[in-house]
């Protein structure tokens, strides 16, 4: 019987002919037939001859043996099929979320619920039931997720991304769709590309519910992150001369970079990429980069989509939804390590040398290392995918703060290996 589980761990729905359990369970009653047929057969002849004249008198005894043990055995089955059943919803998140709770959104409840095909099993796939695909912590935040999910059906979206990104960031994704319609009002101050990529975006333009600042002036006079210092400002200070003029030998200029690559350069990925200044380079030079970013404290999307470029709303705790080996490059800075264990790093790392192809570079810019222990970790975990290195860069930097701190960097430029 084919059936459909929620596959939790890359949050989406994955359909299956078979499970390891349904093959379990059918080997568990093949066997427990073959045992009950031998059970017979030897109750019925393993009597010595001196005995065979009281087969009469034992068949009855041998029958209610025979019918015990089959008992036994169909008890046996019934109970290895629920606890098989209960560990492959425990280890594929299959109904995590109980949507019996008096709590509970009933818009909600409809979304998990599942769908059963209205012609039973599909013949071309093997499923027979549609499933809802939600991220498997948002049962840890029951309550915030209830709220979101709270709305009236067909109208108006409630003004509350900064509670989805709460979610988001509370590792509840993805999140559940909604039957309601979000504000789009008429956006003003938009440029054609590519003069879109070097005008200020008006205030306008940006959602600041939410925020502290309500205007790219108060942003730009904040330290949003190591990356991120005035990176609003596209017309006075740095961001505009970013990946072309180098303040340190950590910084490589693009082109220093790309004349690195072999097989072209035509698509790109950026992770945390700030107000999508590597982008707009790129797209300077016919390369497509797509700029994954979350609005932590400022409207990184709505500024990069002004831009003209593409902007992916996503945390780097989600599986990249991209296909396996399809990126020329992938740029990334401090934002790749939130500080957590060096497991959740590998996985990311994993998951970036899965899309990107053979040939491919890896760019890493001016990663921050807070002590010597961790550049040597970073050293060690990057070794360990074999990657060619083509630059290689120790440096220090001068804290943008007050402090006026030194800091240590690494920038690399690595080439994927061919591996078959």
């Amino acid at each position: 019987m084919g059936s459909v589980s929620l596959k939790i761990g890359d949050g989406t729905a994955r359909f299956k002919k078979g499970t390891l359990c349904s093959s379990a369970v059918n080997l568990l009653m093949l066997f427990s037939v073959i045992t009950t047929n031998l059970f017979a057969l030897y109750a019925f002849t393993s009597s010595p001859k001196h005995q065979q004249s009281d087969v009469s008198q034992n068949a009855h005894k041998n029958l209610s043996l025979v019918s015990e043990q089959v008992s036994l055995i169909l008890r046996e089955i019934s109970f290895s099929q629920r606890k098989l059943a209960k560990m492959e919803k425990e280890l594929l998140g299959y109904g995590t979320i109980d949507i019996s709770r008096p709590n509970i959104a009933s818009e909600l409840k409809l979304f998990l619920q599942h769908h059963q095909l209205p012609l039973g099993k599909d013949s071309r796939t093997g499923i027979t039931e549609m499933v809802a695909a939600v991220g498997h912590s948002c049962d840890k935040s029951a309550d915030l997720l209830s709220q979101y999910m709270t709305y009236k059906v067909s109208g108006p979206c409630p003004d509350d991304w900064s509670l989805a990104q709460k979610l988001i960031l509370h590792r509840c994704e993805p999140l559940p769709r909604r039957r309601c319609f979000v504000k789009s009002g008429p956006k003003v101050g938009l440029y054609p590309f590519p003069t879109s990529l070097w005008k200020p975006v008006s205030d306008k333009i940006a959602t600041w519910s939410g925020l502290g600042c309500k205007n790219f002036e108060c942003l730009n006079k904040k330290k949003l992150s190591r990356e991120c210092v005035g990176c609003f400002d596209l017309v006075n200070g740095y961001e505009n001369k970013r990946f072309v003029k180098a303040r340190g030998k950590t910084d490589f200029l693009v082109d220093d970079v790309l004349a690195l690559a072999s097989g072209g350069m035509r698509i790109g990925f950026d992770i945390g990429g700030g107000s999508g200044t590597f982008a707009a380079r790129m797209a300077e030079r016919n390369v497509t980069v797509i700029t994954n970013t979350l609005n932590i404290d400022g409207p990184f999307s709505d500024f990069i989509a002004a831009r003209g470029l593409f902007p992916l709303y996503l945390s780097l705790d989600h599986r990249f939804p991209f296909y396996d080996n399809v990126f020329d490059l992938i740029h990334a800075s401090s934002g790749l390590d939130d500080g957590a264990k060096l497991e959740k790093l590998e996985f990311l790392m994993f998951d970036l040398d899965r899309i990107l192809r053979a040939g491919g570079l890896f760019w890493l810019d001016s990663f921050y290392c807070a002590n010597e222990e961790k550049k040597n970790t970073l050293t060690r975990l990057i070794e360990r995918f074999g990657y060619k290195k083509l630059k290689w860069v120790v440096g220090e930097k001068v804290d943008g703060t007050a402090s006026g701190k030194s800091e240590v960097y690494l920038s690399t430029v690595l080439q994927k290996p061919v591996r078959l």
